[in-house]
């Protein structure tokens, strides 16, 4: 199924791509959604893995492109 990138991933990992777009540290995400830090890092490898893609960077350009940023 050719879609978006972003269309593949489990509404976490989505929920994770819209705040590291819109800048906000994995501290700060892991307090936000209650989890520890540990787990939005992996949700982050997750993340980079499926849309192939190396850096926060690379993230927040692909959610601001695409909208995906509040």
């Amino acid at each position: 199924t050719a879609g978006m990138p972003h269309e593949a991933l489990s509404d976490r990992e989505h929920q994770v791509l819209c705040m590291i777009a819109s800048g906000k540290t994995l501290k700060e995400i892991a307090s936000e959604l209650s989890l520890s830090e540990k787990t939005i890092s992996t949700y982050r490898s997750r993340l980079l893995e499926k849309m192939n893609m190396r850096s926060n960077a690379e993230l927040t350009h692909y959610g601001i492109k695409h909208n995906l940023v509040d």
